[in-house]
Formats: structure tokens, sequence, C-alpha cells
């Protein structure tokens, strides 16, 4: 049976005031996705709009943590310590236009890693199971940046050789994406098989 918090301790009508304030945030959100706004149009909104909105949010959870009647478990004084701890990091959607508001993208593209846990108990080695962990991290990322890993690897693996290795940096997949994902080396097998 899964476990369900217990709101109706003290701070239920402050949940509900931080959920209509974050569900206000990913209403700009949504808004900016809908209407597909470019770069600067997105950070112009979310600067008129969501900043406001966030230091509000930030100035309320101040204010919510300065209440006696939370202990220190109850789940709204946890996730107000982890605003407050973390108030930098939550903000920086807000400067660049790039980064979303969540990292549920990421978390999402992850999964595979933990639904792959019992595979991962035969590595062998603690130094197999990074080598796993930097291909997963290292294919996840191809993914999100729209790129087949399979291209991306077969490119990387037959141009290593020729690269300078001071510019090892545009074999990173987004850098990779922009300079050589157009016109990708491929392997004889490829060839053969075209």
């Amino acid at each position: 049976m899964a476990r369900t918090m217990n709101w109706h301790s003290p701070g239920r009508k402050a949940v509900a005031q931080a959920l209509d304030f974050i569900g206000e945030l990913y209403a700009i959100e949504a808004d900016i996705r809908d209407n597909q706004l470019d770069r600067e149009q997105c950070l112009k909104q979310r600067l008129t709009q969501s900043k406001p909105r966030v230091d509000q949010f930030f100035a309320w959870c101040h204010e919510q943590s300065q209440r006696t009647d939370l202990v220190n478990s109850n789940p709204l004084a946890k996730a107000l310590t982890y605003v407050r701890n973390h108030q930098e990091q939550l903000q920086v959607y807000l400067s660049d236009p790039d980064v979303p508001i969540d990292t549920n993208h990421l978390e999402r593209a992850l999964r595979v890693i933990p639904m792959g846990r019992k595979n991962w108990l035969f590595c062998w080695t603690e130094v197999g199971a990074q080598q796993v962990g930097i291909i997963q991290s290292l294919l996840t990322t191809c993914r999100l940046q729209g790129i087949n890993p399979y291209t991306y690897l077969v490119d990387v693996l037959m141009r290593i050789d020729l690269h300078p290795a001071s510019e090892v940096l545009d074999l990173t997949p987004r850098v990779w994406k922009d300079k050589f994902a157009d016109n990708p080396l491929k392997s004889d097998l490829a060839m053969v098989r075209q």
C-alpha cells in the first residue's frame, strides 16, 4: 500500500497556497510553450510574469518557515527547508530561456537506469558499473539532444583518432550535433548494408 502524507496536520491551508503559487508558474510556462515563444520572448515573459510570482513565493516560504506550529518532521516544514536550501538553483530558469522550470524530462530519460538495476549487478566490478553509468548517461544525453545514439557513437569512435585532444568538447553530444550531425562518419559495415 502506498504511503500517504498526512496533510491534515498544521499547514494544510499553506500547502494549498504553495500549490497555487507553483500552479501559476507552470501556467506561465504552458503559455510560453503553447505560443512557441522564441528565446528572447520567453526570457521577457519569465522576467515580467514569473519572476514577481517567484519572489512572492520565496517571501511566502520565508514567512511560513517562521511558524512555531510546524515541527521539523512535518512534510511542509521539510519542503520549506528544501526551498530555502535550493533557492538559487530553483531560480536558474528565470535567467536562461533554455532551462526548463523543472527536471522532469531528465528524470524520465534516466528512468531506464533504475529499471535495469538488476542487470547492473552483473557488471562484476565497481569500475564496470561506473562505465555502464557513463554509457547510460551518454545515451540519455544523445536522446535529449535528438541524436540517434548509434550514429553518434559510430561517428565519434571513427573521428576520435583524428580529432585534436584540445578540442574534445566538440565530441560531446550537444556540440557534436551542431558541428558533425549533418554529415556523420559511417562505418564500413554501414556502407556495405546500403
